[in-house]
């Protein structure tokens, strides 16, 4: 099976990294695994909103998003409605490309 693939850019100017995903993983997984600083206070159960990103390709082939990640996604930092949690967005069986931004993460959170 071919592994999916996640591009991160960054919105504080860092060059794009791409990286290797195995089904399973989170993007929050990912980012961590590659030495991306994604703030996760909670530590990745879905209990705040510091892992905050937006989605801007491979959305649709990700789980559908929860009414609880959907309640802590609007109390982010300048939410759309491309806005995810990296720690519930689970990469699934079949290869995917994923195309995510990172907020700038010098913030406190909630």
């Amino acid at each position: 099976m071919t592994p999916s693939t996640i591009i991160f850019q960054f919105q504080d100017g860092q060059p794009d990294q791409t990286h290797v995903a195995a089904s399973g993983e989170s993007v929050l997984d990912v980012a961590l695994n590659n030495g991306i600083q994604l703030q996760h206070n909670c530590g990745g159960v879905c209990g705040c909103s510091t892992c905050h990103i937006y989605i801007d390709q491979g959305g649709d082939e990700l789980p559908d998003i929860s009414e609880k990640e959907e309640d802590f996604i609007d109390r982010a930092i300048n939410p759309r409605i491309s806005s995810r949690l990296a720690c519930q967005c689970v990469l699934p069986n079949e290869a995917l490309k994923v195309v995510v931004t990172l907020p700038p993460q010098n913030f406190l959170g909630h």
